[in-house]
């Protein structure tokens, strides 16, 4: 099993799969640092030499934010726009979507699940 930035890659995935397990890196990045790194996509995890892993590790550590550092980067951010008290902060604090999308409805992802409001029967006469 190889370990890069921290994240145990399973060893029966291709390459670039494998590689979006790090934090950080998605489809097209992990196609990116296999052609650095001259891997081919149909190579498997379990296929590469220590060589090669060594090659990967290194462009990742030179050339990409990922794990510990995106994170503490992103939270980071997000802290700055909450003290500063801006519109997007305030959607942040409340824990509402932040990107201009609908709560009338919706926005459960986010919001949680629905509370059922006390006291809203039906009174008959």
């Amino acid at each position: 099993m190889a370990r890069i930035a921290g994240v145990n890659i399973p060893t029966n995935k291709l390459v670039n799969i494998g590689l979006t397990y790090i934090y950080g890196i998605g489809r097209k990045t992990a196609n990116e640092i296999c052609k650095k790194a001259g891997i081919p996509a149909t190579r498997r995890v379990n296929d590469l030499t220590d060589a090669e892993t060594l090659k990967l590790r290194e462009i990742i550590d030179a050339q990409y934010h990922v794990e510990g550092d995106l994170r503490r980067e992103v939270s980071m951010n997000i802290k700055r726009l909450v003290d500063l008290g801006c519109y997007r902060g305030l959607r942040h604090r409340k824990k509402l979507p932040v990107r201009g999308q609908r709560t009338h409805t919706n926005a459960r992802t986010r919001k949680g699940k629905a509370i059922a409001i006390a006291g809203k029967k039906k009174v008959t006469k």
